[in-house]
């Protein structure tokens, strides 16, 4: 046996060798046929190819990241270099302001990798700056959704990653230089994601990598039909325009802390709370970085009243709870000639420094109606006295300090719907630039609703979410019990848990004091909190009596409050609060105003 299985084994043993002889000849051809691949220079095509197998729909990316694994944005770098101008590809000549910059200068180009610039060469050095254009799939909804989960409740929000370059591998730049894109006048075209990344590229540039003057200045040179988004170069940093050329000196320490903010309103830049409302942030470090003297001297709160005297009891309020705060900054109210003079030493005994305007129409209005004069809240940008405003609606009630919001910049808001904020509390930096720039498009520029916060959304289309409790609307869109229960009763706690109530719908002194009047007309009614009225009124009753006589009713108001509660009686509205005993002293005749 032992020796049959021995000549098995020899006769067995010239075969596997020839096997293990072919299989290596196979993997030596792999491995040349391999070796030549890698060294042919990459085509065009593969290039493309390559780029399509990097990108992905937003959603995919977002999904697999929550399992732990990062889609990647930019391609290597030796690949990217690869890039060539189009042989078609007109020459980018320089604009003569950029003579005034000297020679050998150093500059980064950020989207020109497919145009001539050999001209530009003759001035310096020039780099290209490459970097992934962002997916196709990527929507401007994505990083400003409608809703996200502020306090955490049961998720944690986060921003998509828009591609940025790889910073180091760049050295430092005396000039960035861009051309951004720009769709006008197609509709939307302000929110071109891929436009808002080119902007991104470059503000991080300047931040990162861009050679900064004695005054922590960078030159930045942009190449646009449209004007550049004012929410990253300012206007007050133009210094020259030629045609298409665009040249700034940007504040790199004012820019650094907008591109240190979430990409959108995808994220808070003020959280407050940590998975669920108990868990609170520590923000004593940013209260007290805001309580400066020489600071509270250079900001200010604001708010406008024109037209009507119909909200000066709404001025006298708002003023009276900040003041309550304890805030040390001025409190600037801009009125036009439709206020008395009675009424104005009131508003100016409550705490306002008065401010005269001329109020600003907006042309796409009709006569007579509400938003006919509303841009007048344009004069905002006109305070220049000041370096940042805090815009307030006089329809709010603030019930906590405000003034860690002077910490954020140009436009930072609460959400509103859809990507847009509500302009009833914001950030804003005083601009007489800005200004022009609001009035020359008063013409060409459609507001969503017809009124300002449609045409403030489409100049500052990217904005910083502030959380909603910094402006909580008095809605009830849902319509449900729960929604009703959870904010009633953040409406009436007590330490306050919200910063300030914006009473929309009809206002609380225009109702009775026992009741909010919104019950009693069918399209109010979801404005109506009888918990947020009563904690108006206590704050109007704290007030000194010579205040609360511009919070009476007039006779025409109380005649129209009447007619609303019969009518409810006949529609038999179900909450019967038509049925309620009016008791409110400022229904007798001798305390009604004219």
């Amino acid at each position: 046996m032992e020796v049959s299985s021995l000549q098995k084994l020899v006769k067995t043993a010239p075969s596997k060798a020839l096997v293990i002889r072919i299989n290596l000849f196979c993997l030596a051809i792999f491995l040349v046929v391999y070796a030549a691949l890698l060294l042919q220079p990459s085509s065009s095509v593969y290039f493309e190819n390559a780029a399509s197998l990097v990108r992905c729909s937003l959603r995919e990316c977002h999904h697999k990241e929550e399992k732990g694994l990062k889609m990647k944005g930019v391609l290597e770098e030796p690949e990217v270099k690869q890039r060539m101008p189009k042989q078609n590809a007109s020459k980018i000549e320089v604009p003569s302001f950029f003579g005034e910059m000297g020679k050998g200068v150093k500059m980064g180009m950020v989207n020109m990798h497919e145009d001539d610039v050999s001209e530009w060469s003759s001035l310096g050095e020039t780099t290209q700056v490459y970097f992934e254009r962002v997916s196709e799939f990527f929507n401007w909804t994505d990083l400003f959704p409608e809703w996200i989960d502020e306090e955490e409740e049961s998720d944690v929000p986060s921003c998509p990653e828009i591609p940025m370059p790889d910073f180091a591998a760049y050295e430092t730049m005396d000039v960035i230089i861009a051309k951004l894109p720009c769709k006008y006048p197609q509709e939307g075209w302000g929110r071109d994601v891929f436009r808002l990344q080119v902007h991104m590229i470059v503000a991080n540039l300047v931040v990162k990598k861009g050679k900064k003057d004695w005054n922590w200045k960078t030159k930045v040179v942009l190449w646009s039909k449209c004007r550049p988004m004012m929410e990253l170069f300012r206007c007050k940093d133009l210094v020259k325009q030629e045609n298409e050329w665009w040249y700034y000196e940007v504040d790199v320490k004012w820019l650094e802390q907008k591109v240190s903010l979430p990409v959108g309103s995808c994220n808070l830049a003020l959280p407050l709370w940590e998975q669920g409302i108990d868990k609170v942030y520590d923000t004593s470090n940013l209260e007290q970085s805001v309580q400066s003297e020489a600071r509270a001297k250079r900001e200010a709160y604001a708010t406008v009243l024109h037209s009507s005297e119909g909200y000066v009891c709404g001025a006298i309020m708002l003023a009276q709870t900040l003041l309550r705060t304890g805030t040390k900054r001025d409190l600037v109210l801009l009125l036009d000639s439709s206020i008395s003079a009675v009424k104005r030493r009131a508003l100016e005994l409550s705490g306002w420094k008065i401010r005269v305007i001329t109020r600003i129409r907006n042309p796409r209005a009709e006569n007579g109606t509400y938003n006919e004069y509303n841009y007048s809240k344009f004069r905002l940008w006109q305070l220049t006295e000041y370096e940042r405003v805090i815009f307030i609606d006089a329809d709010i009630i603030v019930l906590r300090s405000l003034d860690i919001l002077f910490h954020f910049p140009q436009l930072s808001a609460t959400g509103n719907d859809q990507s847009i904020f509500n302009s009833g509390i914001m950030v804003l930096e005083p601009s007489n630039c800005t200004f022009d720039v609001l009035m020359s498009r008063r013409h060409d520029v459609v507001s969503y609703n017809g009124g300002d916060q449609g045409f403030l959304n489409e100049i500052f289309v990217w904005w910083h979410r502030l959380p909603r409790r910094v402006n909580f609307l008095k809605n009830f869109w849902a319509n449900t019990t729960l929604e009703a229960s959870v904010k009633n009763a953040m409406f009436g706690a007590e330490p306050p848990k919200l910063y300030a109530i914006h009473y929309l719908g009809l206002k609380p002194w225009h109702c009775y004091r026992d009741y909010d009047c919104n019950w009693d007309v069918e399209d109010q009614r979801v404005y109506a909190s009888d918990v947020a009225h009563r904690r108006w009124w206590k704050v109007h009753d704290s007030m000194d009596e010579r205040l609360q006589r511009l919070c009476r009713l007039t006779r025409k108001r109380r005649t129209e409050l009447n007619w609303e509660r019969r009518k409810a009686g006949k529609l038999g509205l179900a909450d019967m609060h038509w049925k309620i005993n009016v008791t409110d002293p400022r229904r007798q005749g001798s305390l009604l105003m004219d």
